[in-house]
């Protein structure tokens, strides 16, 4: 009984100030498949999304606590998101507290508890592709408050023109009810662009049942016989490592030359130039009609995002 207070009291404590707490656990790699098949997820009930994370190339932001992302929902609204971790709640300002889509969560893994600050704003759809394109700067895709948010929580104004488009990451997401566990499920499968996976599931409760859900989540999750990979980075961390190292290897892109001013004529005796044949003008070649290509989209049942 004394052990149970002790630890209820300690996971109090690490929640202090959060709004809710979410418990997340990694799914090794060799058990993703029976886990897909035991729920039946497949692309046919998924949420499809397209996930671009934003940072330097020596991922400064990440190292700083910082996360910039920007999300494409199939079939839904698209979003960008500050996210800041760790925090203290009493050191983040009230007056962020009043948009909808600002919070405070415990996130609970198998490495430990942190706590974070995030802040998300709808994104115009199109805008995300034209950014990744390089056709938009990056700053388009935050909001001023955003700006504000970041300026606030970090101390100093973050530079845009910095950073790089690093993504983008396809994600599979799945809503998931089980009657062995009294907290709705959700399922997560991030696919990198060299093909390898990483698949995370994760409750959200509120803070007074943190302790409850922590130890009854992990129960379940034993009692499915799932591992847990203590060894895995978060997904955040394993999809930047990748897409740093691919930004590495491109080849850097070639500045045009710039055009040699043209030489001037040259000037004959009495001062006058000598005169110049008219260069014989060819007809403009008329450009065939671009051909259509049709685009194939696979993608589940658009459902509205969870708040």
């Amino acid at each position: 009984m004394e052990r149970g207070a002790a630890t209820r009291g300690k996971v109090a404590q690490a929640v202090a100030g959060a709004e809710r707490i979410e418990i997340k656990a990694t799914i090794p790699n060799h058990q993703i498949g029976p886990a897909l098949r035991r729920f039946g997820l497949t692309a046919k009930n998924d949420e499809e999304r397209f996930i671009y994370f934003f940072d330097t190339p020596e991922l400064d932001l990440l190292g700083a606590g910082i996360i910039a992302r920007a999300r494409r929902v199939v079939g839904d609204e698209h979003d960008s998101t500050v996210k800041f971790r760790p925090v203290e709640p009493a050191d983040v300002g009230h007056k962020w507290r009043k948009y909808r889509d600002f919070k405070i969560e415990a996130d609970a893994s198998e490495t430990g508890m942190v706590k974070s600050a995030s802040f998300s704003m709808p994104v115009a759809k199109g805008l995300i592709k034209r950014v990744a394109g390089g056709k938009r700067p990056i700053e388009r895709l935050f909001t001023a408050e955003q700006e504000a948010f970041l300026a606030d929580m970090a101390g100093r104004t973050l530079d845009f023109s910095k950073l790089a488009v690093l993504g983008p990451l396809l994600a599979q997401r799945w809503e998931i009810s089980d009657s062995a566990c009294p907290w709705p499920i959700t399922a997560e499968l991030w696919r990198r662009g060299d093909g390898k996976r990483l698949m995370e599931v994760s409750i959200k409760a509120p803070t007074v049942q943190a302790a409850a859900a922590l130890a009854g989540f992990m129960a379940y999750l034993a009692e499915l016989g799932a591992e847990r990979d203590l060894n895995q980075q978060t997904k955040t961390r394993w999809a930047l490592d990748y897409y740093v190292a691919k930004l590495a290897r491109a080849p850097a892109r070639k500045t045009p030359a710039a055009k040699a001013p043209p030489r001037p004529a040259p000037v004959a005796r009495g001062g006058k130039p000598p005169a110049r044949k008219a260069a014989a003008v060819k007809p403009a070649a008329r450009k065939a009609p671009a051909t259509k290509v049709a685009r194939v989209t696979k993608a589940g049942p658009a459902r509205r995002r969870a708040r």
